[in-house]
């Protein structure tokens, strides 16, 4: 008793006490007018919308895992083409129906043209101002500047510094065997992951694997911890339920200043030496260059440079690592598979025992083994988009009418279970890459599909992605064979406490050096 005293009396506890109050209050209103908006439309909602949002509730105290949520939602109605439900307080719709996932994605993209966003770009310019939180004809002049950089042919620009990192990594695993026989691989990934985006997106070697504490790879720990933990989550229902008052208070930010003001740094003192001194080399920086040289009716700032740099080390740092994890745990427990691959790598390397760009595009089944893992393991559990202009839906069910989505709904794509729909795919909890063959793949129903999303606003770095994942896995089975242990999870089962999909307990498999 004298601990909620001494707290409720305190100037702190009388906010936090409002803080809460507040929100609550904004979202039981929610619920009661959502829960009468839904029923008055005769349109399908998620459990008098009440149970609805508890579940939401229980995603944020990481009472269930977003996994499991996904399924939740996606699984109560099976037979509608969507789903009314709330998502904090606001009107939001699930779609479940491929043909009306087309199109919102992208035959009437126009009406969908934007991500809901929690980040102010006035605010916290480094995440704000970056092509995925941008919105209408910002977004679209951001995503043309962008797109030529992803192309085909400047990933091949950019292949050897991607290759150097690859191999570096996989050497250092080599000459230290002792960490190989147990090891949790999304923290070394994630050091891989560093070194590709410090070179290829900021123009500077590191070698996180030798250099344990280095700056780049402990900002990016930071970064990931900003969508996680306690903090984190009383940041996002502020901003998500009371957006004034977060701000007034000063928790509307999601990257620190500190943070903020290293990439700043980092990417200005490249630009100013390269133009200075004529400097010019094959990474994102000399294309962000570029692009804002060529760009002269609406020239990129320095922070807009910053915030695309960010958004490419953000992404890279914890999605692409998270691929590559679960790239690594599908090998270990499927030793046919990991054979037959290595068997293919092995027939792709060059005279000088190398592998080149056009090598690794001709590995095909290599392209089966990561789009199965993506299937089983989507980077993002649900995608969005912003409804801009009232938009009708057709009836979610016989006998139910069409419905009108109003400006400023969001509407949900369950991407997770869609790909985990047995419709779809059948034994979906099977790892089988033969999903993707060459006979199989066009079979798949278009749009149940999404691991980078679809249309105009699809991930722009999938190709960078795709690669840098590649040449890792192909370097590792070069070197190594992949072997299930005593801390492998399997079957799988998803930390509750992770926004994204990670295993209760870590990604642990070990590595056995091959005889070559």
């Amino acid at each position: 008793m004298e601990l909620f005293s001494s707290l409720f009396s305190s100037p702190f506890g009388l906010l936090l006490t409002t803080l809460i109050v507040l929100g609550i209050l904004k979202i039981v209103a929610g619920i009661r007018r959502t829960y009468g908006y839904w029923k008055n439309k005769g349109v399908p909602y998620l459990p008098d919308s009440i149970r609805s949002s508890i579940t939401n509730w229980k995603v944020l105290f990481r009472r269930i895992s977003i996994a499991d949520f996904c399924l939740y939602l996606y699984n109560y109605f099976p037979d509608a083409k969507y789903v009314g439900m709330i998502d904090f307080a606001r009107d939001s719709v699930l779609i479940r129906d491929p043909e009306l996932i087309k199109d919102v994605l992208v035959k009437d993209f126009d009406n969908f043209h934007d991500h809901q966003t929690l980040v102010d770009e006035n605010l916290d310019p480094l995440f704000g101002k970056n092509i995925f939180n941008l919105r209408g004809d910002r977004w679209r002049e951001m995503r043309n500047t962008l797109s030529p950089s992803f192309t085909a042919s400047k990933m091949k620009i950019m292949f050897d510094l991607v290759s150097k990192c690859s191999r570096e990594f996989v050497d250092y695993l080599v000459d230290h065997p002792e960490i190989c026989d147990e090891i949790e691989t999304k923290q070394v990934f994630r050091r891989y992951t560093t070194d590709v985006i410090a070179t290829t997106a900021f123009g500077i070697s590191v070698n996180s694997m030798k250099d344990q504490t280095n700056e780049f790879y402990m900002r990016g720990i930071e970064t990931t911890k900003t969508f996680n933990g306690i903090v984190a989550m009383i940041k996002i229902i502020l901003v998500r339920t009371l957006p004034r008052f977060a701000k007034l208070i000063g928790m509307e930010k999601f990257v620190s200043l500190s943070t903020s003001e290293f990439f700043k740094r980092i990417v200005g003192e490249t630009i100013r030496v390269r133009e200075e001194q004529d400097i010019i080399r094959p990474d994102m920086i000399h294309l962000l260059m570029q692009a804002r040289d060529k760009n002269s009716s609406n020239k990129m700032t320095l922070e807009d440079i910053v915030s695309q740099a960010f958004i490419f080390f953000f992404a890279g740092f914890e999605t692409s690592s998270t691929l590559m994890c679960f790239v690594a745990h599908e090998l270990a427990l499927n030793r046919d598979i990991q054979d037959r691959l290595r068997e293919e790598v092995q027939q792709h390397l060059t005279e000088e025992n190398e592998f080149s760009y056009e090598s690794l595009s001709k590995m095909t089944y290599m392209d089966m083994v990561i789009s199965e893992t993506l299937r089983k393991y989507p980077p993002v559990v649900f995608t969005d988009r912003l409804c801009t202009n009232s938009y009708e839906l057709p009836p979610s069910q016989p006998g139910y009418k069409s419905v009108i989505v109003k400006p400023g709904s969001v509407i949900m794509v369950p991407v997770y279970a869609l790909h985990h729909d047995p419709k779809y795919f059948l034994n979906p909890n099977k790892f089988d890459p033969e999903r993707f063959s060459e006979e199989n793949k066009d079979n798949i129903v278009p749009y149940t599909y999404l691991p980078f999303g679809h249309g105009p606003r699809k991930c722009i770095g999938n190709r960078f992605a795709l690669m840098e994942t590649k040449i890792l896995v192909a370097h590792l089975l070069q070197k190594f064979i992949f072997k299930r242990i005593a801390k492998t999870v399997e079957p799988m089962k998803y930390d509750k406490k992770d926004f994204n999909l990670v295993p209760e307990g870590g990604f642990w498999i070990g590595l056995e050096k091959r005889e070559t």
